[in-house]
């Protein structure tokens, strides 16, 4: 969970979850949404791979990315406990 929260803590990284939330993008598509390198982008998706926050399909020569919401699912019930607004454990009462 620590390389989730860490991926989710940085701007950009946000701002791609959010793209994705519309549905599944390429690799370009994002990159052309940013003034930034190319390698700085596929930093920011690496990241969010690794924090499984993000699949990537590979499409002929493009990769697409795609938001994988159970992990967001995760975080949200993690911090929906921490702050008490959550089922104790996840269960049913």
């Amino acid at each position: 969970m620590n390389s989730l929260f860490k991926a989710l803590s940085h701007p950009v990284r946000r701002r791609i979850i959010a793209m994705l939330r519309a549905g599944p993008l390429a690799s370009g598509d994002i990159a052309a949404a940013f003034d930034m390198s190319w390698p700085t982008v596929t930093g920011h998706l690496n990241a969010l791979r690794e924090a499984e926050l993000v699949s990537t399909e590979r499409e002929r020569q493009s990769v697409r990315y795609r938001l994988e919401i159970s992990a967001v699912e995760e975080a949200l019930a993690f911090l929906m406990d921490l702050s008490g607004t959550g089922k104790p454990d996840g269960k049913e009462p």
